[in-house]
């Protein structure tokens, strides 16, 4: 069983929650979220808010919390082969609790399919909010070219900032 290293990134401005399945063994390496260098996550994301690509986790994690990104993964615990999605089983999922309670998060997404199918069984149910899955950012899916992936991932700024204006101090 393999255990997520990783804790999650929000504060009390978070309005987007962006959920993958679970680190890559990369990103398990690395410490932080999307850590593969061929993963196009942090180039995604930097497009459709108009800002250069992050390269640091000090500069990730101030890029999400400047944006009112909050990121976590929809699992807490499994068995894993490498990191491959499709080896998932054994599944514990993340509490998300603290972050729905902490957070004022207005469209929770899902990086992918994995994390469509795990959201919708296992969490689901418990927070009574549902997902939007995003087409994955991960190399594996190829048939997605960047600009593709840029293009359906423009959602992401526009749930963040939908309603700029009702936000109070």
């Amino acid at each position: 069983m393999i255990l997520h290293p990783i804790p999650p990134v929000y504060d009390a401005e978070s309005e987007v929650l962006i959920l993958g399945s679970f680190p890559s063994v990369k990103s398990r390496e690395t410490g932080f979220f999307y850590g593969h260098p061929q993963n196009r996550y942090w180039k995604v994301l930097a497009a459709v808010f108009g800002e250069e690509v992050p390269g640091t986790i000090p500069e990730k994690r101030a890029f999400l919390l400047r944006n009112h990104i909050a990121v976590w993964d929809v699992i807490q615990s499994c068995e894993i082969t490498g990191s491959s999605d499709a080896s998932i089983r054994d599944v514990v999922p993340n509490d998300l609790s603290q972050i729905l309670r902490t957070a004022q998060i207005r469209q929770i997404f899902v990086n992918g399919r994995t994390a469509e199918k795990m959201y919708r069984r296992y969490t689901e149910p418990v927070t009574g909010r549902a997902c939007v899955c995003l087409p994955s950012t991960s190399p594996a899916n190829a048939a997605w070219s960047l600009d593709r992936l840029i293009e359906a991932w423009k959602i992401v700024p526009q749930s963040a900032h939908s309603a700029e204006g009702e936000r109070t101090a």
